[in-house]
């Protein structure tokens, strides 16, 4: 399995446009990525302009798919837009332990 965590920073006054098209980004992986096991964004409560997304593939092929997809391709083309680029930070993990829990 293959975990991401990736971080930016909203340009000041694309709050809204940013989670909206963060928000459509995550229907879109769910409803054609089913290698995707997880691909939730979060905004920081001490700091709204920074969000935090956490992604978890199936395997290494799920994650090169994903960055294939058209989807993925039109918010790579928006991000200078939206995203201040010299804040964005992405880690590779890889699972050493844990579960995934659905939601009761």
């Amino acid at each position: 399995m293959v975990t991401i965590i990736f971080r930016m920073k909203i340009k000041d006054g694309k709050e809204d446009e940013a989670l909206d098209r963060l928000r459509k980004m995550c229907d879109a992986v769910e409803a054609n990525e089913l290698k995707t096991l997880a691909y939730v964004f979060h905004q920081a409560k001490d700091n709204p302009s920074e969000v935090v997304l956490f992604e978890h593939y199936v395997d290494d092929e799920a994650l090169q798919a994903h960055m294939r997809t058209p989807h993925m391709g039109e918010l790579r083309g928006s991000l200078p837009e939206l995203f201040d680029m010299s804040q964005v930070k992405a880690e590779r993990l890889e699972r050493v332990a844990g579960f995934v829990r659905a939601s009761p």
